[in-house]
């Protein structure tokens, strides 16, 4: 099952299904009005939806509509927490050593997570709007999952029956702004403005054997200006699973329905081969082997897409499509 937003009826938006080919759209808000409020009683809802899915699917359902990306707000608009990790140490060790920090001694067995924004997400196709080129631009392809009601202390293996939905994710940063607010010794903020994420989240069904336990066994890639950027297989060099995010954040409280927990930019060790999902990682592979980079963050004009097909070549998640614009 696919759901997902419309920019329409309020700062949650209205629910609606889509169809698995990301073709046509059916509204769902007689059912519940916005997946803030279905991911809070999904066992109660989770039926009625599934089976207008399945009408759907059928085509045995008045009221369906041509599926458009453009009119989607991100799955949830806003949420009551947003909990991005970075679980992939090929991503966390070049981009440390390019602002010359050192990573955690206990970084293979200890999660690094961080608490960001979550009161505004940006739709699938908004544009980025930047004030300042100097703070360094910077787009971070991302798996995310949405959780229902987590319990304090609950285990990685019982976290496993927490995620109800899979998404993608566009965790933009800015490294320039970066640096500096890392070295205060107290955490993101400045640098991390609201991020986007794809235009549908899906349930594990939807995903098949290429959802594994824990984790998402297929490429994310990253178009950067109408050219290939990466695609770097997020099964893959991961240290940390979503079920082991999920812990980690709930070792001292609870985690209430609707939280969203990331993966952290996906990455590879054999990055010469894949490519990256960022560009701050991008340049500090140049650095490292030329001495200098050819590669500057992004500018207004510049466009990212973010996807991930599955293993006939379709579009799961519908892409994450931006362009950036400089503030008026």
């Amino acid at each position: 099952m696919k759901l997902g937003s419309l920019k329409v009826g309020g700062r949650d938006g209205t629910l609606v299904i889509v169809s698995s080919d990301l073709s046509k759209r059916i509204d769902a808000s007689d059912i519940v009005p916005t997946l803030r409020e279905a991911i809070e009683s999904w066992s109660t809802v989770e039926p009625a939806l599934r089976a207008r899915a399945t009408e759907l699917a059928k085509g045995a359902i008045a009221g369906a509509v041509a599926f458009d990306p453009t009119e989607m707000a991100s799955p949830l608009p806003r949420s009551f927490q947003w909990v991005d990790g970075s679980a992939y140490l090929s991503h966390m060790r070049l981009v440390r050593k390019a602002r010359g920090a050192e990573v955690p001694s206990d970084a293979e067995t200890n999660p690094l997570v961080y608490q960001g924004g979550s009161d505004i997400f940006l739709g699938p196709t908004d544009d980025i709007v930047i004030r300042d080129i100097s703070w360094g631009l910077d787009f971070e392809s991302e798996v995310a999952v949405i959780v229902d009601d987590v319990a304090c202390g609950t285990s990685a293996e019982e976290a496993k029956s927490h995620i109800k939905l899979v998404m993608l994710c566009n965790d933009i940063s800015l490294r320039e702004v970066m640096r500096p607010e890392l070295q205060k010794g107290f955490g993101f903020f400045q640098s991390k403005p609201a991020s986007a994420f794809s235009p549908v989240c899906v349930t594990l069904d939807e995903l098949g054997s290429s959802w594994n336990g824990g984790k998402l066994c297929l490429p994310l890639t990253s178009t950067y200006n109408g050219q290939w950027f990466g695609s770097p297989d997020a099964g893959k060099d991961l240290s940390f699973d979503f079920p082991a995010l999920i812990a980690h954040a709930a070792m001292t409280r609870d985690l209430a329905a609707g939280t969203i927990i990331g993966s952290g930019t996906v990455s590879n060790n054999n990055h010469h081969e894949v490519g990256s999902s960022c560009l701050a990682e991008r340049r500090t592979i140049q650095i490292i082997e030329k001495g200098a980079t050819d590669t500057p963050f992004m500018k207004p004009g510049d466009t990212v897409r973010i996807e991930m097909l599955d293993a006939q070549g379709v579009s799961i998640f519908g892409a994450i499509e931006q362009k950036v614009v400089a503030s008026s």
